[in-house]
């Protein structure tokens, strides 16, 4: 029996939610693997055909879901990429003044470096949570942050739809990236970077 609905829940983080179908009726369980290909995240409100199965506890499961065409979003993102801007912006100002000599040359690297650690370990955590793959801690991620990532971390977010939806998680990541910015100024401002630099040559 194949059914239309729409997706009522839905938890990208761990790739599953709920769909009730059109008329009304018992919701059933909706898994990312369920999905007909993967070109188009799943989101709450979304308009899908599937098949309705039950488990061995009699629990409606859908199946073989498909988007309905009048609901699939734009394959071009139409939100403005702010936080890609800024993390670009970011990484270009640390770069510029060390290029120039007001920042220390270490202060760079070491964003450049979080910042690659930070956009590699989103992309992975996002493909763990499409696969139901051991998940990266959020302590983890917000320590990269904190260490200087935070730049590549805005990338990520933007690049892979990946944790910037999580209310939690972004108040968290925002203060980290403050206490980051004061900590550097601080450093910066006291001679302890270029001190760092001499031991780590």
């Amino acid at each position: 029996m194949r059914l239309v609905g729409r997706i009522t829940e839905w938890n990208d983080a761990r790739g599953f939610g709920f769909v009730v179908p059109n008329g009304g009726g018992e919701r059933a369980f909706l898994h990312i693997k369920a999905f007909d290909g993967r070109g188009v995240r799943p989101f709450e409100g979304a308009l899908v055909s599937y098949a309705l199965r039950f488990d061995e506890r009699r629990r409606p499961q859908a199946t073989e879901v498909r988007f309905v065409r009048a609901s699939r979003p734009s394959s071009r993102p139409s939100y403005l990429p702010w936080r890609s801007l800024v993390g670009l912006v970011a990484l270009a100002v640390v770069a510029g003044g060390a290029w120039t000599g007001r920042l220390p040359a270490v202060l760079a690297v070491a964003y450049g470096a979080a910042s690659a650690l930070a956009f590699v370990m989103y992309g992975i955590d996002k493909w763990a949570a499409r696969t139901d793959r051991w998940r990266t801690a959020e302590q983890t991620l917000h320590l990269v942050g904190l260490l200087g990532g935070w730049p590549g971390a805005l990338l990520a977010q933007d690049v892979f739809r990946h944790k910037s939806r999580k209310a939690e998680f972004q108040v968290v990541f925002w203060i980290l990236v403050v206490v980051n910015l004061v900590l550097a100024a601080w450093a910066v401002a006291t001679g302890h970077l270029p001190a760092i630099g001499r031991l780590l040559r």
